[in-house]
């Protein structure tokens, strides 16, 4: 099974080829990445010496290895930490935030890809962040003698009966992973449904909720860069996806009719569709700039400030009137709603919150985040935040003292990745 499954990768791979290389062929980042993603970490890494190798998707899984990685080089500081991710996104913010010993772009999922980034590496332990199911390397990682954990395991009901129409072969895969600790009862479920051996199955809970809280150190340079403007209200649009910015201007426009003094932040969640989200502002009729152009400056004047660097958007929710999370008035599953909550703010999430439903529902539950139920509603709903600073402080307390109630799986995930280490 797994010799067809690598042949349909191959397949796939080729047949895909063309399309990447016209997409990549004025910056080059595919074929500049390619030996990486054949399973060639840079010679710096691969020595060969221990170390304890933590896979991470994209920006989402970066922020939750970012713990991970800080708490396993504290209990195991003889061993390297490295991270790999897949998308460029996800590699440079892992460069900027990350204190690992290392960061590479993830081999291809070819039997031969990752038999080099093990030789090279020498992981005595995988951890695969979220929902990181790549059969090649969980079976070459096994079969070498490393230990394969799934940490902060996520199923979501969306992605779930896909996998669900593969699970004679994933049932296989899966009983090679030594452990999967998930983020909730539901997404266990799941993955017993899928195969994995029950006795391997813990809940260890969701490591977002120990993201840490930006501190007044951490968030100086956004307050030199957002200080001149204090005294008017700041919406933050963070994470927004293709389809999402035109609405985002809209209610914008709406809100700035009853006080137009009203600035907006916008983060889009791929920093390379900053310009792309200029020109729509700049259509709205709105006086734009760009973060990565003011440099050490501050932002005096101006409708729209577009965010186009990485890393600061956490850093920006502390000075936030009202947070709207992107990726949810369009179908791709929401954002992390978590960073805003521990930084007080009232926050607004589309209908689409399938990635992050369980934590979208707590919050809801506890009056802690305001879920609209289509794009429509983001103006007057923004207006009446804008308006009410009392429903503003309720809703950011409740969510701030749900989010700091429930830390504590960090802790007790790195236990159980160590009983493997050991």
């Amino acid at each position: 099974m797994y010799a067809l499954y690598s042949l349909a990768l191959v397949l796939a791979l080729l047949a895909a080829a063309p399309y990447y290389l016209w997409k990549g062929r004025g910056s080059g980042k595919y074929l500049r990445t390619l030996g990486e993603r054949l399973g060639g970490p840079p010679p710096a890494l691969a020595t060969g010496e221990p170390s304890i190798w933590i896979h991470a998707v994209s920006v989402g899984e970066v922020l939750v290895a970012r713990g991970l990685v800080d708490a396993l080089k504290a209990r195991f500081p003889a061993r390297r930490v490295i991270v790999s991710t897949t998308t460029a996104t996800g590699n440079a913010l892992a460069r900027q935030a990350l204190a690992a010993d290392g960061v590479f772009f993830n081999p291809l999922d070819l039997p031969w890809s990752v038999r080099r980034a093990l030789a090279g590496l020498n992981p005595s332990l995988l951890v695969l962040v979220e929902t990181e199911i790549w059969p090649n390397l969980i079976h070459e990682a096994h079969r070498r003698g490393t230990r394969v954990a799934v940490a902060n395991g996520r199923l979501s009901p969306r992605s779930f009966p896909r996998y669900r129409r593969l699970r004679p072969f994933l049932a296989r895969v899966l009983r090679e992973v030594d452990v999967f600790l998930m983020q909730g009862e539901a997404h266990a479920e799941r993955a017993r449904a899928l195969g994995a051996p029950p006795a391997r199955v813990r809940v260890t809970g969701n490591i977002k909720y120990d993201a840490p809280a930006a501190t007044a150190a951490s968030s100086s340079g956004m307050n030199a860069l957002l200080g001149e403007g204090a005294d008017a209200p700041l919406w933050v649009a963070g994470s927004t996806m293709a389809g999402e910015e035109e609405l985002v201007f809209g209610a914008f426009a709406q809100a700035r009719a009853g006080g137009p003094l009203l600035r907006l932040l916008i983060a889009p969640r791929h920093p390379e569709r900053a310009a792309e989200v200029v020109a729509l502002a700049e259509r709205a009729g709105h006086r734009v700039a760009r973060r990565s152009a003011l440099g050490a400056s501050s932002w005096r004047g101006g409708d729209v400030l577009v965010l186009d660097t990485m890393g600061e958007l956490a850093h920006a929710y502390p000075f936030a009137t009202v947070v709207f999370v992107g990726g949810s008035l369009v179908p791709t599953g929401g954002h992390n709603v978590l960073e805003p909550g521990l930084a007080g703010r009232a926050v607004i999430v589309g209908p689409h919150m399938e990635n992050f439903q369980e934590i979208a529902d707590e919050l809801r539950a506890a009056g802690a985040l305001v879920q609209i139920a289509q794009p429509a509603e983001l103006g007057p709903t923004l207006s009446r935040l804008l308006r009410d600073p009392s429903e503003r402080e309720r809703l950011g307390a409740r969510a701030k003292a749900l989010i700091e109630g429930n830390r504590g799986a960090l802790r007790t995930t790195v236990d159980a990745l160590a009983e493997l280490v050991a």
